[in-house]
């Protein structure tokens, strides 16, 4: 009778976290369900195969067995999605990847660095074994850079285990998500440090939050950084002219801002998580369903609701949609397919909108993925973006491209 139990306790288990991989988040307390369960998938696959296991065992009688075995397989087939997308999903970045940046993009690069990146976009044993870095990764932290109405702003800053060549490293300026309102320099460090692994000197920075600061001091904390690392490359190893700017979610909203606007750093390419590109359009056209409330989230960041001419020209201004109307610097813009925060169609239009203006633009969709979908470092959607986006920074800061 225990073990009957256990089988049916597992098999619910089972079904219970695998059917998350299918089912949108219908508030924030569900949300991390929602983004985890796709990403430890194939886990969720071994919890529903013991569960179907042990249902299948002569020790559960045949009422409670067949009724285990069924909630197992139902999580089996929930939970077999993701891995089943992701070849489709891998063609067709491939094919989107040369189609922008050219069948030969990795060419140029140094056998050495192609040899560093990662084999395949999916590796399984890394869910397990966590993806590889190599030791050594400089870091320091809490590097004052600007002090806007007496709040100290800082940034972490990660190097490469060995001495700068003569020209320096590539740059990449990172800003942390959080809805515009919360986190930090040290957020997504493992990604930092992998990306210094690879020979970049990633520059993590800060900002005032919304909504006690809102927009647009964000922006103006994010210029203020960038001058901060046009004067202080040397000092820390960094090629001035080979910096790309990098975010997540608000804060890859940031990076394609201060890039598509111009600042005192010229950047050479964008990377995006995610990220919000048009405000005004947001504040309409919600998802269903809308965990984050994404009407209180831009209210709180805008000072307000979109209502007459001011703030309606306020949420144009904070858009990064609304500069995608001149050339831009390459970018690299890659959503989730199960995103109810911040919808990839979204971020298609704006890199149809980038291409219509002659810009490269590289839009990536991860099927089986949520927002924030690389929380899970070693997830199978981090995995997959990692892949592409080492690529993008090797071709697009590479020492002499042909585009730049």
């Amino acid at each position: 009778m225990i073990i009957a139990v256990l089988s049916l306790l597992l098999s619910l288990v089972g079904l219970f976290l695998s059917a998350w991989i299918l089912l949108p988040a219908p508030s924030a307390f569900w949300l991390p369900l929602s983004v985890g369960a796709p990403e430890v998938s194939p886990w969720l696959v071994l919890i529903n195969l013991l569960g179907a296991g042990i249902a299948l065992g002569r020790k559960v009688k045949l009422n409670y067995g067949l009724i285990a075995l069924g909630l197992s397989m139902m999580g089996l087939v929930f939970s077999l999605v993701p891995l089943g997308q992701v070849a489709a999903a891998t063609t067709t970045a491939n094919t989107q990847m040369t189609a922008v940046l050219g069948v030969d993009y990795l060419d140029p690069l140094p056998e050495e660095q192609q040899a560093l990146m990662r084999p395949h976009p999916v590796v399984l044993a890394a869910l397990w074994r966590g993806i590889p870095q190599p030791n050594g990764v400089r870091r320091d932290r809490n590097i004052p850079f600007a002090q806007p109405n007496g709040i100290p702003l800082t940034l972490d800053l990660y190097r490469p285990p060995n001495p700068a060549p003569a020209a320096g490293y590539p740059g990449v300026v990172m800003i942390y998500g959080g809805a515009w309102q919360r986190g930090q320099p040290s957020d997504n460090g493992a990604f930092a440090d992998y990306l210094a692994s690879q020979g970049y000197v990633v520059w993590a920075i800060s900002y005032r939050h919304a909504p006690e600061y809102p927009f647009p001091a964000q922006i103006e904390d994010v210029t203020a950084a960038l001058g901060f690392v046009q004067q202080m490359a040397e000092r820390y190893e960094t090629d001035p002219r080979r910096i790309a700017l990098m975010g997540r979610s608000a804060g890859a909203h940031l990076a394609m801002l201060a890039a598509y606007q111009g600042g005192p750093l010229p950047v050479q390419a964008v990377v995006n998580y995610y990220g919000p590109v048009d405000l005004l359009s947001g504040y309409y056209d919600l998802p269903t369903p809308d965990p984050l409330d994404v009407r209180h989230v831009l209210r709180d960041f805008l000072d307000g609701p979109p209502e007459g001419p001011q703030q309606i020209a306020r949420y144009q201004a904070a858009s990064p949609l609304t500069y995608a109307t001149r050339p831009q610097p390459p970018s690299l813009l890659i959503y989730g397919g199960k995103d109810r925060v911040v919808m990839s169609r979204f971020g298609q239009g704006l890199a149809n909108r980038l291409r219509a203006t002659g810009s490269k633009a590289v839009f990536l969709e991860i099927p089986w993925a949520d927002h924030a979908f690389d929380a899970v470092f070693n997830g199978l959607s981090n995995q997959w973006a990692l892949y592409y986006t080492e690529r993008f920074l090797a071709w697009a800061l590479a020492p002499e491209r042909p585009e730049a």
